[in-house]
């Protein structure tokens, strides 16, 4: 069966969707490069065509005399120095090396134009992909792979460029010189122009018939190959203590190794294809120049007067058949790089719009948090995950919510922190509706402590203080909320550079309840109305469980607390508790209520 990506877009070609990759800004700057691009080709063609009067008269001097045009430039030169026919001659040539320099110039000019556009389009393309992926929906990451994502930025937004756009501002560029250049050898010998063109036109378009199709489908092929790539190193450096144990590096090393080998057969195959005329037809082209060469003799009876002609087509000839080449290798890698372009602009497509402006102040929290009739089912799936949830949370309450596990525990949380919208029913704080408008003041309230925290590879200050600047980062405030979590005295004591160690890779150089206890502190260090444990303390040992509790238990005179637990002892001093069955409410109450009879779901 066919793959999306081998069928041809019935609405929008390659050109279009690159163009609406990038900003009104970057398409100004490109038809910038247009016109600079056809001044230069103009500027060139000129140039070449200069060669023929110069070489005229290098060969017959005696045209200066009996040619009306150059006898008219030759008077004129004489108001400037210039006294013999010899002189003449020798400005002529400094005069068509000079306009040769200056065309030179201005298309190194125009390389440095489309270099500078190129990587900003790179910078644009890859900054809009994280813009737009990191203000997804919460609901949107949930069927997304990350590896997949880190594909498309880092690796796949370049291609675009390298192999979409860079392609495409050479295609114009080059198929310009093309034109005027052909224009300009219309005007020397009608025929002969047409069929130098109609041969080498005639055989990039045949080249290109049979290799477009090899084209798109390696193109695929390459794309499938790196995000297997990236989805491999992804996995083998994520868990390394897994692939330790179960001694897994050659099982990933050889996943590795085969697709990073399927990706380099697939680009060395386009490389070739897209150089393939080149190969072909540079005999040609030397035979052609031959048979020009024989044509312009007998059509001018002897090789002085043909020179000057046969001077301009060897000119023009090493000017276009370079350009016939880049303009079809261009053509080749955008077609390569058809199915990236295609995914990528289909991801921008698909990406839900960009709220710009959200309030800047909390929402004030003082008297409740109310789920009122609640309903939710996850996206691609007809199973409901809440069945007419209703919770009211009093301020400074600590509520305990438990439940086997896939009872809806944690998906109750997600709504809470915003992050989950239902199909029905309302959240609300102080009677007011918490709707995408607001949500961002209402999250302004909350702590969040997952049960998996992450930690970035940098100092347990910084970590603590997360997503604060180095010279906003508060440390009061961070050795306060760590004794709270029971972090300092381990912080100070045991380690020698304190709150300036660095963690590691995900916190890989600490323990799981040091992890955690970071994670807490975390979540206190912006002094939240609310603080939600989500399975927080289960990686804590019992005493240092006890002493984080003890902790919550004094701050939450001035602070709601809302726990998911399976210990018993987590949720003893809950003000109250509500316990899930299958995505509904079975039982609330007092710990002593919930216990009783309903032991079997805390385990």
């Amino acid at each position: 069966m066919k793959t999306k990506f081998l069928t041809e877009s019935t609405q929008l070609n390659s050109l279009k969707k690159l163009g609406y990759l990038i900003s009104s800004k970057e398409r100004r700057f490109a038809i910038i490069l247009l016109i600079l691009s056809l001044i230069k080709a103009l500027i060139e063609t000129i140039g070449v065509a200069s060669i023929m009067p110069f070489i005229a008269v290098l060969s017959e001097p005696s045209l200066i005399e009996t040619n009306s045009i150059l006898n008219k430039m030759y008077q004129i030169s004489t108001y400037f120095g210039v006294s013999t026919k010899q002189s003449f001659l020798f400005a002529l040539g400094l005069l068509v090396f000079l306009f040769l320099m200056f065309s030179l110039a201005l298309n190194a000019f125009t390389q440095y134009l489309g270099i500078r556009f190129i990587e900003k389009c790179h910078h644009s393309i890859s900054r809009s992909l994280v813009e737009g992926y990191l203000n997804q929906p919460y609901s949107w990451f949930l069927n997304r792979n990350s590896a997949l994502l880190g594909t498309n930025i880092l690796s796949e937004a370049s291609q675009v460029v390298s192999m979409g756009m860079k392609p495409m501002i050479e295609v114009v560029s080059r198929g310009v010189v093309i034109i005027f250049m052909f224009v300009l050898l219309l005007l020397v010998d009608v025929k002969l122009a047409l069929s130098i063109f109609v041969v080498f036109g005639g055989a990039y378009l045949l080249i290109f018939k049979y290799t477009k199709k090899i084209l798109r489908r390696i193109g695929q092929e390459r794309y499938i190959a790196n995000q297997q790539k990236f989805a491999t190193i992804n996995e083998a450096f994520g868990s390394p203590k897994d692939v330790k144990v179960k001694s897994l590096e050659k099982v990933y090393l050889d996943q590795f190794s085969n697709s990073s080998l399927t990706h380099a057969k697939r680009s060395t195959t386009a490389g070739i294809l897209a150089d393939l005329p080149r190969y072909i037809l540079e005999a040609v082209s030397f035979g052609g120049m031959l048979l020009v060469m024989l044509y312009l003799i007998g059509q001018k009876g002897n090789f002085s007067s043909a020179l000057p002609i046969i001077s301009v087509y060897a000119f023009a000839g090493y000017r276009m058949m370079p350009s016939f080449q880049r303009v079809y290798h261009s053509i080749s890698m955008m077609r390569f790089c058809g199915p990236v372009i295609d995914t990528i602009y289909d991801t921008f497509k698909n990406l839900s719009p960009i709220e710009k402006k959200h309030s800047s102040t909390k929402i004030k929290f003082e008297g409740s948090i109310s789920l009122k009739n609640i309903y939710f089912e996850y996206p691609n799936t007809s199973k409901s995950i809440l069945k007419n949830i209703n919770i009211k949370i009093l301020n400074h309450n600590i509520i305990g919510i438990v439940g086997r596990t896939g009872s809806g525990k944690t998906t109750i949380i997600d709504i809470i922190l915003g992050l989950l919208e239902p199909q029905k029913g309302l959240l609300e704080v102080d009677g007011e509706e918490i709707n995408r408008k607001n949500v961002r003041s209402w999250q302004k309230n909350l702590g969040y402590v997952p049960q998996h925290i992450y930690l970035s590879d940098d100092t347990i200050a910084k970590n603590i203080a997360f997503g604060v600047d180095q010279k906003d980062i508060n440390q009061e405030t961070i050795e306060k909320v760590s004794k709270i979590a029971n972090l300092h005295n381990f912080v100070t004591t045991e380690l020698p550079e304190k709150y300036d160690t660095t963690v590691g890779e995900r916190g890989i150089r600490l323990s799981g309840g040091q992890r955690q206890r970071i994670g807490i502190a975390r979540a206190l260090y912006h002094n939240p109305k609310v603080l939600i444990l989500d399975e927080a303390t289960s990686a804590l040992d019992n005493e240092t469980e006890k002493a984080v509790m003890d902790a919550i238990d004094n701050i939450g005179k001035n602070m709601t607390i809302i726990i998911i637990a399976h210990r018993m002892n987590t949720i003893k001093k809950c003000d109250m508790i509500f316990l899930l069955d299958k995505g509904e409410i079975k039982k609330q109450g007092k710990f002593e209520d919930i216990i009783t009879n309903e032991h079997n779901f805390i385990k």
